[in-house]
């Protein structure tokens, strides 16, 4: 019985990267090897498979193969088991740069300090494909590193990292209708920083829009945002309380301290906050106090009710 080739002439010496998942039969990694070309027939694979008494016995994972490869080399192969590392790498919504350095390195083995130094100085490298970043404040590119899973190689330097999330920020941004907030004047990169906020001030994703209104509306009357979060941001990570000079130093994103929005956003929000920032609920609210045990907020337009509110969180977490 002659054998023939499964597919037209594939040319040998090609680089390949081939996916074997778990579960996989002997029969269908050789229908998958011999599309790509890294064999000439599937079923000699499953024979050359069976005799070699490892079949049954081929790893799954990612594998780098060269086109016109002998069975055997390529059966050892998968019997030893994949040569190329990918780490599925969680960032969730809200973290900072800092975190977000810090998680590549312990689960990617990136160099932290190399992806810190990228990801607070480095926006103008990346500013003419991602012009929302020309003028970012300190050159930081807190605020576009989208929260979301990525699947990284190992070996994959900061730069190629940040470019990944840089463009996910770009999917995500293109679905924003930004009709609203550009009639208030707000740029994009201004709606980032109020979604920045919002996911670091809110726990229950319904109120975003309701917070968002707080900010708008304390904008509009130039009244200042004085956001504990803001404040937050500029002290060393794991502070629990602010004291009175906190509130009082002239750090750029201190909203007690300036007016307006901070120089910059304070995290890395999700779609879900940019969408709130973008279209704030139609309220009149300019105050908002955590009040609920689920982490619901109490929300005033008036200081004698923001008052009231503030007499509960006190009674209910903090004179406890």
């Amino acid at each position: 019985m002659l054998l023939r080739p499964d597919r037209p002439s594939i040319a040998a010496g090609q680089s390949v990267e081939i996916v074997i998942d778990s579960g996989t039969s002997t029969a269908d990694i050789g229908s998958t090897l011999s599309s790509a070309g890294v064999v000439d027939n599937a079923l000699m694979f499953r024979l050359k498979a069976r005799n070699s008494d490892v079949a049954g016995q081929l790893k799954a994972g990612t594998y780098a193969f060269v086109t016109g490869s002998g069975y055997e080399d390529v059966l050892a192969k998968l019997n030893k088991g994949p040569d190329i590392v990918y780490f599925d790498i969680v960032i969730p919504e809200g973290f900072t740069i800092r975190q977000i350095a810090a998680r590549f390195a312990k689960q990617a083995g990136v160099d932290e300090d190399e992806m810190f130094t990228l990801v607070s100085t480095g926006a103008e490298q990346f500013a003419g494909e991602h012009p929302y970043l020309e003028g970012a404040y300190g050159g930081s590119l807190e605020g576009f590193l989208f929260p979301a899973t990525y699947r990284i190689k190992e070996g994959t330097t900061p730069e190629q990292i940040v470019g990944q999330m840089l463009d996910a920020f770009d999917d995500a941004s293109a679905k924003l209708d930004l009709t609203f907030a550009e009639s208030k004047n707000l740029t994009l990169p201004d709606i980032v920083t109020i979604a920045s906020i919002i996911e670091r001030e809110v726990r229950l994703k319904k109120e975003y829009p309701l917070v968002s209104s707080v900010v708008y509306n304390r904008l509009k009357i130039r009244m200042k945002l004085q956001l504990d979060s803001t404040v937050f941001y500029g002290l060393p990570e794991g502070t629990k309380i602010l004291r009175k000079e906190d509130l009082q130093n002239g750090y750029p994103h201190n909203t007690y301290s300036i007016a307006g929005l901070p120089a910059g956003p304070i995290g890395n929000p999700g779609l879900e906050a940019l969408e709130a920032a973008a279209h704030p609920a139609e309220t009149k609210y300019l105050y908002y106090v955590l009040t609920g045990d689920d982490g619901s907020q109490t929300f005033a337009t008036n200081y004698d009710d923001f008052l009231k509110a503030v007499a509960i969180y006190r009674e209910k977490f903090v004179n406890k």
